[in-house]
């Protein structure tokens, strides 16, 4: 595939960083975007999004589209979701679409994971890099009338009994929601493959099925779980940053006495194949995005760290997650 700075991953004996971020049809050939000089906003844009409605993925690609129309950058951005095998169906969906320049894909660590546990035919490596967006903590969390209090709570139950201590996520092996209870089980003595792990497509159904009792707790996004949490349905036992999270009342793994600090990260794709001129119509409106006040305030109201990078620099980056997400999976016996 396709190397940025990357946020270190510290578990162990596992030294890979790692940086963990409507419904339509398919607008056929064309391109609003692309050929020639554009006057005005960008105009026929697509967002595919690869799980479901209020994933982290959707929530990201949605403020994004919202920005960019704000702004006056674009017209009637559809962002629309197509959901399946950790985004793969998505992703499959995109390498499809080659040559056009209309579609762009919100994605992240977990579609790069999937690729191997799903043994994707699509792969990153066949789409065009165009942006890394932000950065975001993961959660533990644990249904508000759950017996565990805290970390240590949580982990002596593991411990006793894995098998019978289900973990969700929203993610397929190799995504951030998996691989952050792999990860945190070898730092706490619990067996990675002995991990009951139930996989999610995206966190409406994740919420769901902490509420509703099916896992004894989950890992995910931050900012899919503040609300929850604020409003007494769940309760946030640590984040995996290397800080606190502003405004979530919640230790750090490594203030818990765990010495693992994780990072998921988000950005953003558009189909094989389009001309050098395409892709940095979509650069240019990206980084537009990024650099106006209105999404400066959607990174602090979701508590996303901003992670800008575009291009090769952002190509270069995939392809060295890939490795190194491969990687870890290969050291914790989980390919």
């Amino acid at each position: 595939m396709r190397n940025a700075s990357l946020r270190k991953l510290t578990v162990g004996t596992v030294a890979a960083g790692l940086l963990l971020t409507g419904c339509g049809t398919t607008a056929e050939g064309g391109s609003a975007s692309g050929g020639g000089t554009q006057e005005g906003p960008v105009s026929g844009l697509r967002v595919l999004v690869p799980n479901s409605p209020g994933s982290g993925y959707d929530t990201t690609a949605r403020a994004l589209a919202q920005v960019a129309e704000e702004e006056e950058l674009a017209q009637t951005i559809e962002v629309f979701n197509l959901e399946g095998a950790g985004g793969t169906v998505g992703l499959q969906r995109l390498v499809n679409e080659t040559g056009n320049a209309d579609m762009l894909m919100q994605m992240g660590l977990g579609v790069v994971g999937a690729q191997y546990s799903n043994q994707s035919e699509a792969t990153l490596e066949q789409t065009t890099p165009i942006a890394r967006l932000i950065e975001e903590a993961e959660a533990i969390v644990v249904p508000a009338d759950s017996p565990f209090q805290n970390i240590d709570d949580l982990v002596a139950a593991w411990k006793a009994d894995p098998g019978n201590t289900p973990v969700g996520g929203a993610s397929n092996p190799g995504g951030p929601d998996h691989l952050t209870p792999m990860l945190l089980a070898q730092q706490v003595g619990v067996t990675p493959t002995s991990v009951n792990y139930v996989a999610y497509d995206g966190g409406g159904e994740l919420l769901a099925g902490i509420l509703g009792g099916d896992v004894a707790f989950a890992a995910t996004g931050i900012g899919e779980v503040t609300e929850p949490a604020a409003s007494g349905d769940v309760r946030i036992l640590a984040v995996t940053s290397e800080a606190p999270v502003e405004g979530v009342d919640a230790p750090t793994l490594t203030e818990s006495g765990v010495d693992l600090t994780f990072t998921n990260w988000r950005g953003i794709v558009a189909a094989p194949d389009i001309t050098a001129e395409e892709a940095q119509r979509h650069i240019d409106l990206i980084t537009q995005v990024h650099d106006s006040e209105a999404w400066q305030q959607v990174l602090e109201d979701q508590g996303w760290t901003d992670s800008f990078a575009t291009g090769d620099e952002f190509g270069s980056f995939l392809d060295e997650e890939s490795r190194r997400v491969e990687g870890v999976l290969s050291e914790l016996g989980l390919t």
